[in-house]
Parts: structure tokens; sequence; C-alpha cells
């Protein structure tokens, strides 16, 4: 039995006094948006390893929720999403879509259109004219063919049609080509600009078809000169917004930066995505296109861009854009689809939409002396429909142009052709990023050089998550200074998560060229002043030169930009933060308390990929409080920082000697190497270290597998060391230690706090004292048996530590372990299966 909508509550009064709580608008409310996000959510999981954006999800999930589905079980249907409350549920969502089209409108930048040219123009004007000409021939079969059809007018018909077949969604596209690199390559710097254009040409005509289609119903007695002052009036307020709002907009902008203020100049600024909004369906046109139309007149530069979208995209993208999918999906009944008529429609549909786009950029892309497969590339990448298509299906069903088997079957073209996209761009565009050249690049080869050559080859990539991360990197920058002619140059990398907000996209394309960071030389943009403002005035004490970028992408493939900038840059060393870190606060009684920020299991997978693919040596930065000691060496000389390199011997230790030998360039900076040695002052029995039948290197710590001459290996530690002691004075100091319980021993030297800076190497290559460490269960294992053991929190280390793993192309494969056995002793019978193990004293068993 239906309800009278004018007698629906908003709210209950309760369970306890008879009210069901689904009978009242907002608890159901509430119901719905719960439901909507959890299966959208389930959906964006499920199709994540495919590289889907998550519009696919939200459209998916929209359908299942829908008739489709889950609403062929009619109780389920009138209980969750029942007639009456379809009023209130399309009021929620087209407010989400409003401010959507305003952030659409934002991410559009008209002058980089204005700046793209004739190629950019040309590929839009083709790709949009080909597939809407197309659309006109599907208009007339679908007329003649499904039923109901030709009840609206031919001429609102036509153009919803064209609209449908050549429109390339913005929004969907900008992120597909950031999750694939693809972003200011070529190809995507293109592929941008010309979804600009068909992005803005789309909306003209939408407004065109709306204002054509009035209340649908076949037209009416509605007069054609209504028509004509629908888009006289539509002309007028974009005028009105770009000469009139656009410079109140840019003052607005200015002072909306201002923190003191800005607060009202944002209520402002989203008060006018409502009055725009309203005074475009006050002319005739929906609604959104004032919203996008206001989103165009914001000044893209600056923070107050930045500032709106961190406001409103959580909430619109998170929240209330599902529910627009949701209220769509609930008017899409793929059952519609029936026979083969039916289907055979919608593989027309499909194929019109596919080929017109996708053919139409080919040939002017060709025509523009773009290569063929970046062409093919362009073409695949403008067929891109997903959400910008269904808010145009939308509304031609509620104008009453399009019926429901119309609306099922344009909404099942715009699900495929945006699926599509990803698998298809992969498959035939890859671009060059320049041929990788496999060598060894770690720091004692700066040793074997000349000086003017060690001096162009010092080069460090400091990788920052954060501010937080700023003042221990620099000092750790500060320690390898040195008062003479030699120079670091320093190559400072902000890392961003790229998300499916909006801001991460402005992000990406302010801050990449060619599909990997680029280097600002000029310092002019303001996306990471902090940190980048931090590096240029430390950069100023002198011989350290600054190079700043900022890293957009997924965590997943955030390893990518840092190996190929150190590559392109040809740095000697990367240093990352550890995704643990511990701020030092003292209390009002001068006590030191460390309090541990963790920045999630994400980034430490994002370090165990750079330590897995690095073309240098990789140094990890485990801070706790290093950053709050002196930065400037005070002019007597007197100690600033406290260094002490752990060595215990192998390709690893070897480097972090070479690191303490940077470091002794540095006036103010006391050095001590402590070096470990077997009580008895020999190598000891050989072990042999069994590999886990775990492939997780999380559980095991993992050594590498190479075959090694443990002699050779011996001969280059003693000589390491031999000439760090010829560099003996009061600032360097060697000490041999002679150690019977080395985690002990370890642990005494971390708690002491008598260094500021622990070193240690990651230990691939073991000696047998690491190497008996192989059996503890670690949690930190892509640091080493030493360097896990000093980074535990439980443990009350004090100091900071660096790990540092050593460069070399024929080293990189290594294992996790599980065992140790002494080479006399028993091997469980368990283990023989495996066969494998790594000896510690001969060359590498296996």
């Amino acid at each position: 039995m239906g309800k009278n909508l004018t007698s629906i509550k908003t709210s209950s009064n309760g369970a306890w006094q008879g009210d069901n709580p689904l009978d009242y608008a907002f608890p159901l409310l509430i119901i719905q948006i719960t439901l909507v996000l959890i299966v959208t959510r389930m959906l964006a999981l499920l199709l994540k390893p495919l590289r889907q954006p998550k519009v696919i999800a939200e459209i998916v999930g929209g359908v299942m929720l829908g008739p489709s589905l889950l609403g062929r079980n009619k109780s389920y249907l009138r209980r969750i999403f029942p007639s009456w409350s379809t009023p209130t549920l399309e009021s929620v969502a087209s407010i989400g879509l409003l401010f959507f089209l305003f952030l659409v409108g934002l991410e559009l930048d008209i002058n980089s259109i204005r700046r793209s040219g004739r190629k950019a123009f040309s590929i839009a004007a083709v790709g949009i004219s080909l597939p809407f000409v197309s659309g006109i021939g599907v208009a007339i079969v679908l007329r003649k063919t499904v039923e109901g059809a030709d009840e609206p007018g031919f001429a609102q018909f036509v153009v919803f049609m064209g609209v449908a077949l050549s429109i390339t969604a913005f929004p969907v596209l900008a992120r597909i080509l950031a999750e694939l690199k693809l972003l200011t390559t070529q190809v995507g710097e293109t592929a941008m600009a010309a979804a600009a254009f068909n992005d803005v040409a789309a909306w003209i005509l939408l407004a065109l078809a709306v204002a054509l289609a009035g209340d649908g119903g076949g037209g009416g007695h509605k007069s054609p000169l209504v028509s004509v002052w629908v888009l006289l009036s539509g002309l007028g307020f974009v005028v009105f917004m770009m000469v009139v709002i656009r410079p109140v907009m840019e003052a607005v902008a200015k002072r909306g930066e201002n923190d003191a203020v800005d607060e009202v100049y944002v209520c402002v600024t989203l008060a006018g995505v409502l009055v725009s909004g309203f005074m475009t369906d006050l002319i005739g046109i929906h609604a959104i296109f004032g919203a996008f139309v206001f989103g165009l007149t914001i000044p893209k530069d600056g923070e107050f861009a930045k500032k709106l979208m961190e406001r409103i995209e959580d909430f619109v993208l998170g929240l209330l854009l599902p529910l627009y999918f949701a209220s769509s999906g609930l008017k899409t009944d793929i059952t519609t689809i029936r026979g083969a008529t039916a289907w055979g429609l919608l593989f027309l549909v499909i194929a019109t939409a596919c080929i017109g786009k996708i053919l139409g950029t080919f040939l002017v892309a060709i025509f523009c002396m773009i290569p063929p497969r970046e062409s093919l590339t362009l073409g695949v990448l403008m067929n891109t429909k997903g959400l910008v298509e269904l808010i145009v299906l939308n509304i031609g069903k509620e104008k009453k142009v399009l019926n429901n088997e119309m609306f099922a079957i344009l909404v099942l073209m715009a699900l495929f052709t945006t699926f599509i996209t990803t698998p298809i761009v992969m498959a035939i565009y890859k671009p060059a990023r320049g041929v990788t050249v496999k060598r060894r690049r770690k720091l004692d080869d700066t040793y074997f050089r000349s000086r003017d050559e060690m001096d162009d080859r010092f080069r460090v990539l400091a990788c920052l998550q954060g501010p937080s991360n700023i003042p221990s990197i620099i000092n750790f920058i500060e320690s390898m200074r040195s008062t003479k002619k030699s120079l670091i140059k320093v190559f400072m990398m902000h890392l961003v998560e790229l998300t499916e907000r909006s801001s991460s996209i402005m992000m990406v394309q302010r801050a990449r060229r060619n599909g990997f960071p680029f280097f600002n030389r000029l310092h002019r943009d303001q996306w990471h002043d902090r940190l980048a403002g931090a590096f240029q005035a430390y950069s100023q004490l002198g011989q350290v030169n600054v190079r700043s970028t900022m890293a957009v992408s997924s965590l997943s493939t955030m390893h990518q930009d840092i190996c190929h900038v150190a590559e392109q840059k040809r740095v000697i060393m990367i240093v990352l933060p550890f995704h643990k870190h511990w701020r030092v606060e003292v209390t009002q009684d001068n006590q030191r308390h460390q309090l541990l920020e963790n920045a999630g299991h994400d980034w430490r997978v994002v370090n165990q990929n750079v330590l897995k693919n690095a073309p240098c040596s990789v140094a990890v930065l485990v801070d706790r409080g290093y950053g709050n000691l002196p930065q400037i060496p005070s002019p007597d000389n007197t100690v600033a920082q406290r260094v002490c390199i752990l060595f215990f011997g192998g390709p690893d230790d070897r480097e972090a000697l070479e690191l303490g030998r940077k470091m002794l360039e540095h006036p103010a900076l006391k050095v001590s190497v402590l070096r470990f040695l077997d009580k008895d002052g020999s190598s000891g029995n050989n072990l042999v270290l069994s590999f886990s039948p775990d492939k997780n290197t999380d559980n095991s710590y993992s050594f590498s597998t190479a075959k090694i001459n443990r002699q050779r290996e011996m001969e280059l530690d003693e000589k390491a060391i031999g000439m760090f002691q010829s560099k003996l004075n009061e600032m360097v100091e060697y000490i041999e230690k002679h150690s019977e319980n080395i985690v002990e021993d370890v642990l005494a030297i971390g708690k002491s706090g008598d260094y500021d800076l622990i070193i240690v190497g990651k230990g691939r290559f073991p000696s047998n004292m690491v190497a008996g460490l192989a059996e503890r269960q670690p949690e930190h294992a892509e640091l080493g048996p030493i360097g896990d053991v000093l980074t535990l929190s439980e443990n009350g280390v004090v100091s900071s530590i660096l790990v540092i793993q050593q460069h070399d192309v024929a080293l990189v494969d290594d294992a996790p372990v599980w065992k140790v056995h002494d080479e006399y002793g028993m091997v469980n019978d368990n283990d023989s299966s495996h066969g494998v193990g790594i000896s510690t004293e001969n060359d590498n068993a296996v």
C-alpha cells in the first residue's frame, strides 16, 4: 500500500514506542547511505587489482542495489528503497552531484586548455563530431526499434544520444592517467587537454539538449521560442560569470588564503555554488551547469582552490556521490533488455560509441603527426565515459527523453567503455623511460676516482613523507657537509599518495612532467613550499645544492618514481624515512619522552620495494629526535653530533664505513667505529642458514643468495678498517669489542645515549655473530638483524638509527632464512627436503 508523501515524518519516536524507523525519512536515509557505502567499498576493493577507477565500483554497486539484482526481491525494495523515499534520496544525492560538478570545474584550468593549442582542439572536435554524427544514425534505429523511444521529440532525442556517445569523462580520465603514470606524458597531456575541450563542449550540448527537452513528454504546446530564450539566457549567464564573477572570485581567493579569514570566504564560495545552481535551474538548464561554470571562475593557482577541495571533496566524493549512483541504479533495470533484438541494440550502441570515438581520435591524431601507437592510445583514453555519462543519462531519464530500456542500454555502454580503458591502454602503450644501465653505484665508488669527479658524483636523493621528516633528513645531510670544496647535490622529493581526491589530481598536474617527477629550477610553485623552503634555507649554508620535486603516486607504485629519479639523476644514495617516527617532547621538568607516530604499513612497503629495486645504495633513517640537534658547527669546533658505526663485516657494513669517512670531513662531528669480534677473536665455526619455506620476507630476515668469496670479503673488510684507522684523531676513534652476547651489547650502546646517530649495515652477507640472529622473530625484517634490534620500541633505544644497504648488481637476489646450523651440528631431517643453504665461511652453498 502506498504512502501519502505529505504524511511522511522525518524521524521516529523510537522502537520502544512502537515506531519502525524504516517508516520515517531520516532513519531510512541512514540505512540507505550505509548500505550504499558498504556495497560500493567492497566492490572497489575487489576491482582494485584490475586497476579500475572507483567510479566503476560505484556504478556497479548502484545497479546491484536496484531492480537488476537485489531489487528483484520486492520485499527488500519496498522496505529499503520504497518509492516514497526516492525524493529524499535524490535530493541528498543531487546536492552531492552539484558540488561534484563544482569540483570538476575547479579541476579544469581554462588557461591550460588555451595553451594546449590546435592539436588538442582538433582531436577534441573530431572526437566529438564523429560519434555525435554516428549517434544520429543510432538514434533513428532506436526510435524505430525500441518501444516508446519515439515519444520524445526527435531533436532532443538526437542531441541526448549524440552527447551520450561522444562525451569523455574528464575526472575519470584524469584518475586513469594518474594511476597508469601517463598523466603528463605527451599522450596524457594531449588526452587531458582534449578531454577538457570535450567536457566544455559536452556541457554546452547538454544545456542545449535540456533546453530542447523542457519537461519531456513530447514537447506539448511549448513554443519553439522558449528553447531559444533558455539558450540565450544560459549564454548570458556564462558571460556574466566570466566577466563579472571571475574577477570577484580572484579577489576572494587572494583574501581567502589568509588563515585568519579563510572560513568566511570558503562559506561565501560554497554559497555561490548553490546560488549558481539555482540560477541555471531558474533559467531552465539543469542546476549542475551553474555549479560547473562557477567552478571555472575560481583561480587554480594558490592555496584557496586547494582549501576548497580539502573542505568538501571527502564528504562529497566519499558519501554523497555514491548515493547518486545508487539512485541511478534504482532506475536501471537490466532485465528490460530482453531478446536478441535488445541485446543486438546494446552491441550496436557500444560498437558505435567505441568505433566513433576511437576511430575519430585516431585519424585526427595521425593527421597531427602523432605516432600510430600513441594515436590509438589517445582514442581509447578519449572513449572513457563513466561518471559524467551517467549524469547525462539521468538527466535524459528525468526529462523523459530516455525510457527504461534505453536507459539500461546506455548505462551498460558507459560501464563497458570505461572498464576496458585501463587494460587496453596497458596492453598497447608502454611509454619509453630511457634505457636503464645496470651498474654499480655506491659510496665507495667515489674514492676510486679523481676528486673533481667525486665532487660531481656525490648526489643524494632525500625522500620525505611530510614536514615531520625535515629536521632529521637535513641533520643527516649536514653530517656529510664538508668545509672543503666538495659539493653535495641533494634532490629532495616530497612523497604524496595519489588518492581519489580531486586535490591529488591537481597536484599531479602541477608536479609531473613526462610521467615521472621533475625538478623545478625556479622554485616558484607553491605546492610544497614548506618542505622545499626548509631545504632551500638550509642550502644557504654552502656546499649543498638543493633541487626539489614532488612525487604523487599510489603507494603501490611509489618506488618506481623514486628509483626512476635515482637512475635519472645518477644519485649515489637514496635516503628514506622509516615508516615509524619517534617524536621527542620535553616536559616542564625537562624530561624527554618519545611519542611513536606510525605512517602505516603501506609506507613500509614503499621502503621495502625501494630496497629491492634501487639502482644505488639505500639508507633508511629511523628518527628518534635526530633533527633536534644543532645543525651549524659552533665557532670553537666543539662536538655538534656524535655518530657511531657498528662494524661486523660484509659489503653493507663497508658501505656504512664509507659513509663514516664522508662524515669525517665535517669539522664538528665525532665519529666512532665499533668493530665487533667473536669472544675468542676468531671467525668461529662455520654456520649454515636454511632457506625458509615461507616466502614472506616480513616473517624472516633475508640474506643474499649470491656466491661470494669469504676470504676476499675478509681482505676487503681489513682494507676498509685500515683506511679508516689512518684518519684517527681526537674527532675519530676506533674500538674493537669482543662480544659474547651481541644483542645485549648492541642494545647497551643504543640505550646509553652516548651517540646521536648509530649507523649499521643491513647485513645481507652476515658474519657468524649476525647470522646467529637469523632465528629471531623480526618486527622490521627489511632493516636486517642489527637494525631491527635497535629499532624495536620496547628495547628502550634512544639514539636514531641509520640502516644502509650497499648497491651491487651482482648481489641483489636474496631469500628469507629460518634456521641456523653449525657446520658440524645435526641437521633436522625436515630441513633436508629444501636442500638449500647459505654458508657464512666458505663460498655460499646452493
